[in-house]
């Protein structure tokens, strides 16, 4: 919470960041290969104040590419959507320290979480 009784920006990035990592650690753990963030952005909708109860944040896959996917979220309750985000994710190589391509079983599991309805609505 800042100065002014609501939920500071960077914060938001927390968020998103717990919840990729959720999202992805569902695939499976590669040993030496993982992803890295390459751009986010994010459209605050409403101020979230501080309060007891939890938001919601969901987050489908808009975009997959031969070297990148795109999430997209949602923070919200029953009542509003407070921010709605995206984020690019680049495979990585962590032993070579280079982007990699998507594996054919990675680009599989994105494929059953992909919405191309939102993906125009998103760039813009």
């Amino acid at each position: 919470m800042d100065a002014y009784g609501h939920v500071n920006n960077a914060i938001f990035l927390r968020y998103l960041e717990e919840a990729r990592i959720d999202f992805l650690s569902l695939r499976g753990k590669e040993s030496k290969q993982g992803s890295v963030v390459a751009r986010h952005e994010i459209d605050y909708k409403r101020q979230l104040v501080h309060r007891p109860t939890p938001v919601d944040i969901e987050l489908w896959v808009t975009d997959i590419k031969a070297a990148s996917f795109t999430v997209t979220y949602e923070v919200k309750d029953a009542e509003a959507v407070y921010v709605r985000a995206a984020t690019v994710v680049v495979p990585f190589d962590f032993e070579t320290q280079r982007p990699r391509r998507l594996t054919a079983q990675e680009r599989e599991f994105l494929q059953k979480y992909r919405d191309d309805a939102d993906e125009e609505a998103v760039a813009a």
